[in-house]
């Protein structure tokens, strides 16, 4: 089992301090936040991005994915080919990025929004060295909205580099099973979310012994897959929740991986 977590689940720290969390945990993926107040952003210069990819790699990890703040479907402009350029330069598999459409139209799949026009249009024109990979998030949390939508890149933009990440968490908090998420999504799932989530309080990010999310369906459903298993732990925005070195250690015995060195 691969596993990973986003940076999201420690704000602000240092590549030392997630090098370090990462090995004496067991984990080999890393979401890398890209903003301002991160390590990681579009203003790196070469010989930081050199320095960043060369540290990361002899440490043994893998980049899964740049988390870009990119909205596809948004009517402003967005810095995707930055994005893409930044991942590209670490070796990272592919640039996060939301969908962002209008939220009147987020049950509309039969027909293209004008949203998922623009999206199709930024996908056609960008590079396709490094893939751009949508999460289920905001107007298309659920994996038939995301799965429709690349359905139509499919068929209108052969050629293209989209793949999913599938926030396994979220789609269940929008009343599918992850079975059902599964099976619509697989065609171009990148790797798979997880995080800790409790029903009775509307879907609210809890510790990892607080919560109901139904962990071991998920890992029923993946059995037999290769795709990393990624923990985003959204400390940035609850902080409210455990640390991540705390939550860490903690996720071993929730997936029954045996125990950390």
């Amino acid at each position: 089992m691969r596993l990973g977590f986003a940076t999201l689940g420690c704000p602000g720290a240092p590549l030392d301090e997630v090098i370090e969390l990462a090995q004496r945990n067991n984990f080999t993926g890393l979401e890398l936040r890209a903003a301002p107040d991160e390590f990681t952003h579009i203003g790196l210069t070469p010989a930081q991005r050199r320095e960043l990819r060369t540290r990361i790699e002899d440490a043994g990890l893998q980049i899964l994915s740049i988390s870009s703040y990119v909205r596809l479907c948004s009517v402003e402009e967005q810095p995707l080919e930055q994005h893409l350029e930044l991942a590209a330069d670490l070796g990272a598999g592919g640039v996060r990025v939301f969908p962002g459409d209008d939220p009147s139209t987020a049950d509309q799949t039969d027909t293209p929004s004008a949203g998922e026009i623009r999206a199709l249009d930024r996908v056609t024109s960008a590079p396709t060295d490094v893939p751009i990979l949508l999460e289920t998030h905001d107007s298309h949390s659920t994996a038939r909205q995301v799965a429709a939508f690349c359905a139509l890149l499919d068929s209108d933009a052969p050629g293209h580099n989209v793949k999913a990440i599938w926030d396994s968490s979220h789609t269940w908090s929008h009343g599918e099973t992850l079975e059902e998420s599964f099976n619509l999504l697989q065609p171009w799932i990148d790797f798979v979310q997880f995080k800790q989530t409790d029903s009775q309080q509307d879907y609210k990010p809890v510790a990892i012994d607080a919560g109901d999310f139904p962990i071991r369906e998920l890992l029923r459903v993946l059995d037999g897959t290769e795709y990393p298993l990624s923990l985003e732990w959204e400390l940035k925005w609850h902080p409210h929740l455990p640390p991540l070195a705390q939550t860490l250690s903690a996720v071993q015995s929730w997936l029954g991986v045996g125990e950390v060195r």
